[in-house]
């Protein structure tokens, strides 16, 4: 049994990289981001995806809606373990706020150590996703799904699988509207392509 999921990050919303987003209610794509959803639309369409799963945020739900209508597939089903990290009360502030923070610091230093104010620790965030992937492989039939979600929650998927420390983090990027393709099988696990942008 073989799946490979597209790991999809959502469009841009419009204040992508002013403030933090994580679970604020009522953030939705810019015009860019729209723009992007067509273009991603387009790319995965030559994937013959299955199913599409997303994240409760709204730009993820928007993001997955306009690839499954591009695909000609059913609403996406939403899952609590594709969810941004929790960043308890961090989320909304920008990050010249944040950048005065000591635990923000220190979060972005050693992430593997450190956990958010009333939030999640990178490690849970690495559970949740992966055994959601892991969850979707069983079954006898070769599946292509595509999970739509946060730049964070991507890379802790990718680090569990190239075996790289939580705290590699900053090493690779993951911008919105990417896509990262991840084969999974009874040999294992490999990252076919990283941070793919549709331009």
């Amino acid at each position: 049994m073989t799946a490979t999921f597209f790991l999809v990050r959502h469009a841009a919303h419009d204040n992508v990289g002013n403030f933090l987003a994580g679970r604020t209610a009522g953030i939705s794509l810019g015009e860019a981001g729209r723009s992007q959803v067509q273009r991603l639309g387009q790319r995965l369409r030559r994937e013959d995806i299955n199913e599409i799963y997303t994240s409760p945020r709204e730009r993820t739900r928007e993001t997955a809606e306009g690839i499954a209508s591009a695909c000609g597939l059913s609403l996406p089903r939403t899952d609590d373990a594709l969810d941004e990290v929790n960043f308890g009360n961090w989320s909304g502030k920008t990050f010249d706020v944040l950048n005065d923070d000591p635990l923000w610091r220190r979060w972005n230093n050693t992430r593997s150590l450190t956990r958010t104010p009333g939030g999640e620790t990178m490690l849970e965030v690495q559970t949740r996703i992966f055994g959601l992937m892991e969850s979707l492989t069983s079954g006898g039939n070769e599946k292509r799904i595509a999970l739509v979600s946060h730049a964070d929650v991507i890379k802790a998927a990718v680090s569990h699988i190239l075996g790289l420390p939580l705290d590699a983090w900053p090493r690779f990027d993951i911008a919105p509207a990417s896509v990262t393709t991840v084969v999974i099988g009874g040999w294992g696990a490999k990252v076919m392509t990283l941070n793919e942008v549709t331009l």
